[in-house]
């Protein structure tokens, strides 16, 4: 076996090993608030992204980093994708850090995605993946969904 096809054996077993450990949410479960700790791996707690879940009403609010946050949240029944449009105030963004999560947030909420609760990083917590994103949120506060 060439070198080539153990590294895509091995990149294939690592997605679908973490694929079965992540466990699918149920949006009416995210009640609370969620501080986003990385987008696509990296790190970016320090923009203080805050965003919280209703999921009786199936609301989103919060901070993006740069602006304020609202939007009702829909389900495509058939496919159980979540979507929304959030709006948003219209506040500058201080650094290039706090940009890159505001705009990233909003293409991952605006897009299609899914929920799923998952450990990352060593933190409980949840990722939101779109296609094209994939957002990892702690739970702020006492309460475990684990």
């Amino acid at each position: 076996m060439s070198s080539k096809t153990l590294f895509i054996a091995a990149l294939l077993f690592t997605f679908f090993t973490q694929t079965l450990s992540a466990e699918s949410m149920d949006f009416k479960n995210l009640t609370g608030s969620w501080h986003l700790l990385a987008i696509d791996g990296k790190e970016v707690r320090k923009a203080r992204s805050i965003v919280e879940f209703d999921g009786k009403n199936m609301k989103i609010s919060g901070f993006d980093a740069c602006n304020r946050i609202t939007g009702l949240l829909r389900v495509d029944a058939k496919t159980k994708y979540y979507y929304t449009n959030l709006t948003k105030t219209r506040m500058a963004c201080r650094s290039s850090l706090h940009s890159y999560v505001s705009h990233t947030l909003h293409k991952t909420f605006d897009a299609r995605f899914i929920i799923t609760k998952e450990k990352k990083y060593g933190v409980n917590g949840i990722t939101i993946k779109s296609a094209k994103h994939e957002l990892f949120f702690k739970k702020m506060g006492k309460d475990s969904l684990f």
